[in-house]
């Protein structure tokens, strides 16, 4: 049995539930039962069909409607694994920090490219924070404070899902000096990112340490995994990026939010049109069960 799972940018109406049953329907597939709308936004439809074409189906609707096709076992994950720049915050920080050293517009060419996987991500990251070399550390600071601001969503997401006896880890191809402090605020039991080298207050324009990148990520998803009992198909790693795509593809529940190509073709869902609660409504949560702060 598969459940496919209907969130609209706004009102769901019926019709809309019922022209994606017609087309599950159309793609072989056996409703069994359309669920209930759900605040107003989501619905289920459970039915026998193919994963495949199934989402294909539902992926030729013209709407405002986020939708995720998934088997009923182990619906509900154990496990949250997720990047941070432009996923659970709005900003990409190695851009932001490269604008108080007045060169945001050359560092954020070289970032669009490695997240669109046209360049090489450990090459691109340390070629990138060179230029950084001589910037003061107090721009770190300004930074957080003034440009680094919580996608909608993630605190809710991240902190239900912890409530529920998830394990929540956010894994950065950026910097521990932006993901502890991101971590901490929006409620992730841990983070692992990229040590930013720093000498007499200033940053290097080196890194300490291993890079985290996209291979880095899908490691520490199949170690978490491994050190708390549970099976991949319980996991959702969530990400935006080319760099993203190693995690997301071996995940029960890989998807890509507001997405590059790559990692939405990638992904098992791609979210477009919803805020981070989406991943909630995926797991079959609806808002009378999510944590509040």
């Amino acid at each position: 049995m598969l459940i496919a799972t209907l969130i609209a940018a706004d009102q769901l109406e019926k019709g809309e539930l019922s022209s994606a049953a017609d087309r599950l329907a159309a793609a072989g597939g056996q409703i069994a039962r359309i669920g209930n709308i759900i605040d107003g936004k989501a619905a289920d439809i459970y039915f026998d069909g193919d994963l495949a074409a199934s989402r294909a189906a539902l992926g030729e609707g013209s709407a405002a409607i986020d939708f995720a096709v998934q088997p009923t076992e182990n619906r509900e994950k154990k496990l949250l694994i997720s990047d941070m720049d432009s996923t659970m915050i709005t900003v990409e920080c190695i851009d932001e920090l490269a604008d108080y050293a007045g060169i945001k517009d050359q560092i954020a060419a070289i970032t669009e490219r490695a997240m669109l996987g046209e360049l090489d991500f450990e090459e691109a990251l340390r070629g990138r924070v060179s230029l950084l070399a001589g910037l003061d550390l107090s721009a770190i600071d300004r930074c957080l404070a003034e440009k680094v601001n919580l996608m909608p969503g993630a605190q809710i997401l991240v902190q239900t899902m912890a409530a529920r006896g998830a394990e929540t880890i956010l894994v950065s191809g950026g910097f521990t000096r932006f993901a502890n402090p991101v971590a901490k605020a929006i409620g992730f039991h841990r983070a692992e990112a990229n040590i930013l080298a720093e000498a007499d207050g200033q940053l290097t324009g080196a890194l300490d340490g291993p890079v985290v990148d996209g291979q880095r990520k899908a490691e520490l998803l199949r170690q978490s995994a491994q050190s708390n009992g549970l099976s991949l198909d319980q996991c959702l790693a969530v990400g935006d990026g080319a760099n993203d795509i190693p995690m997301i593809a071996i995940a029960g529940m890989g998807v890509a939010y507001h997405a590059k190509p790559k990692a939405a073709a990638a992904a098992d869902a791609a979210i477009a049109h919803n805020d981070l609660t989406a991943l909630l409504y995926i797991q079959g949560i609806g808002s009378g069960d999510w944590a509040t702060s």
